[in-house]
C-alpha cells in the first residue's frame, strides 16, 4: 500500500506545479495584451464624457450674406447648443463683452446627437463691434461649456483688444444660493437669494472695487443681466468670499438659472428652483365666490327696493287673513241694532239680520219684516176667526 501510494502523490504535486506556472505565464502575458475598444452606445456617452467641446468650420472667412456650416464634436449628448458670430473676441481671451458682441439676430439654436456631435449651417452676419470674430458656441441649459473657432468676416472692420489689466479673478468654491422665502413669497412677492461664492486674483495687480454681473435665466430663454458692484480689494494671490443679493420678478416660479459673469467671462452658474406661489391662486379662487355671491345679494336688495308696496299686491290676493279685534270692532260698528218689536217674546235662535245678510248669534233678536206693521202683526192673544160651522 505504501509502495502503490507514493507514486501517484508525485503525480498531483507535478500537476499542481504545472497550474501554477500557467497562471504566472498569463498574469505575466495580460499586460501586453491590446485593449479592444468599446462599442455602442455606452462607448459613445464614455468618448464624449472625457473629449473636450471643439468647432470647426467650412471656410475660414466669408462676407455677410453668405453661409458657412459649423460641425462640432465632444459635447455632452442631446444638449442644447446656440452659434453666434462675435467680434472682439479669441479663442484665448473669449468673448469679450459678452454677448453684446454677438450677432444675436442671425445665430442658430442646434441639438447634439447621441455622440455629442452635430453639424449645422448658419448665415453670415456682421457683429456689433469690430473684429477679430469667432464663432461661439455655448450650451443653453445644464453644465456650461463653449468652444470658439476664428472666423474672417470679409469687409467688417478690425480694430485691436483692449488691453488685459493686471488682475484676473476665477472662481475657487462651489457657488451657492444662501436664504429663504417668507409668507409674502407664498403670496406673489419677488423670490429673494444671496449668491455665495469665493474668487481668488490669479493675476499680478490687485483688483479694486470689481463689478460683477449677474444673470437669471428661465428656461431656454437667454439670461438678464444686471451690473453689481462689491466694494473691496483683492490682492495679488489672495482670495475674498463675495455676497451678491439676487431677485426675481414678482410671482416668479419654476426652474431658474442664476449666472456670475466677471470681464465678459462666465465664472459659476447655480439652479434655482422657485415654488409657485399658491396664495395667488387662492385669492382668485375665493375672488371667483365671493364676488358673484355680492352681486347677487346688491341685486336682490334693489329689486326688493325698487318693488311696489301696495296691500293687494301680485300673488297675494288670494291669502286669507284671520279676523283680528279691529275686524270685529268695525262690523259691529256698520251693523245696525236690532228693532225690538212689542208684545212678542225674543226668538230663540240665531236669526238673520237684513242688513248684514249674516247670522250674528243666539243674542241676536228678529227685525221687523218691511210689509208688517206692529199694529197689523197678529197677536197672540186675540182669538182666531173661524167661520160659521
Amino acid at each position: 500500500m505504501t509502495g502503490q501510494a507514493g507514486p501517484a502523490a508525485h503525480r498531483s504535486g507535478s500537476h499542481r506545479w504545472a497550474a501554477a506556472l500557467f497562471v504566472a505565464l498569463l498574469m505575466a502575458l495580460l499586460p501586453a495584451l491590446p485593449v479592444l475598444p468599446a462599442t455602442g452606445a455606452r462607448a459613445a456617452v464614455t468618448r464624449a464624457a472625457d473629449a473636450k467641446p471643439v468647432v470647426t468650420l467650412s471656410e475660414q472667412q466669408a462676407g455677410k450674406g453668405g453661409e458657412i456650416t459649423v460641425k462640432g464634436g465632444g459635447w455632452r449628448p442631446k444638449a442644447l447648443l446656440m452659434m453666434l458670430i462675435c467680434g472682439r473676441s479669441t479663442t484665448d481671451r473669449g468673448v469679450i463683452g459678452g454677448t453684446n458682441s454677438c450677432a444675436n439676430a442671425e445665430g442658430r439654436a442646434v441639438t447634439t446627437d447621441a455622440r455629442g456631435a452635430f453639424r449645422k449651417k448658419m448665415p453670415v452676419a456682421e457683429p456689433p463691434v469690430p473684429c477679430p470674430c469667432v464663432v461661439h458656441v455655448a450650451t443653453v441649459t445644464g453644465e456650461q461649456a463653449a468652444a470658439d473657432a476664428v472666423f474672417v468676416v470679409a469687409g467688417h472692420p478690425i480694430a485691436p483688444l483692449p488691453k488685459e489689466t493686471g488682475g484676473r479673478l476665477a472662481v475657487l468654491a462651489t457657488t451657492r444660493l444662501e436664504g429663504d422665502s417668507g409668507v409674502l413669497t407664498w403670496f406673489g412677492a419677488p423670490p429673494a437669494r444671496h449668491l455665495v461664492f469665493t474668487v481668488g486674483n490669479l493675476g499680478s495687480a490687485p483688483v479694486k472695487d470689481p463689478v460683477f454681473e449677474i444673470g437669471t435665466a428661465h428656461g431656454v430663454f437667454a439670461p438678464q443681466w444686471e451690473e453689481q458692484q462689491w466694494r473691496g480689494t483683492i490682492g495679488s494671490g489672495r482670495k475674498a468670499r463675495i455676497e451678491l443679493p439676487v431677485e426675481l420678478a414678482a410671482g416668479a416660479h419654476g426652474d431658474y438659472q442664476v449666472s456670475l459673469r466677471y470681464g465678459g467671462k462666465v465664472l459659476a452658474e447655480q439652479p434655482w428652483g422657485v415654488g409657485r406661489p399658491w396664495g395667488v391662486t387662492l385669492f382668485w379662487i375665493l375672488l371667483c365666490l365671493v364676488v358673484p355671491a355680492a352681486v347677487f345679494r346688491i341685486g336682490m336688495a334693489v329689486v326688493d327696493k325698487v318693488r311696489p308696496r301696495s296691500s293687494r299686491a301680485p300673488g297675494r290676493a288670494g291669502r286669507h287673513r284671520p279676523p283680528g279685534p279691529a275686524d270685529a270692532t268695525a262690523k259691529s260698528a256698520k251693523t245696525p241694532r236690532a228693532v225690538r218689536i212689542p208684545g212678542r217674546r225674543r226668538a230663540q235662535g240665531p236669526v238673520a239680520d237684513p242688513v248684514a245678510g249674516a247670522t250674528d248669534g243666539p243674542a241676536a233678536t228678529t227685525a221687523a219684516l218691511p210689509w208688517f206693521t206692529p199694529d197689523s202683526a197678529p197677536s197672540e192673544n186675540r182669538p182666531t176667526t173661524k167661520g160659521h160651522s
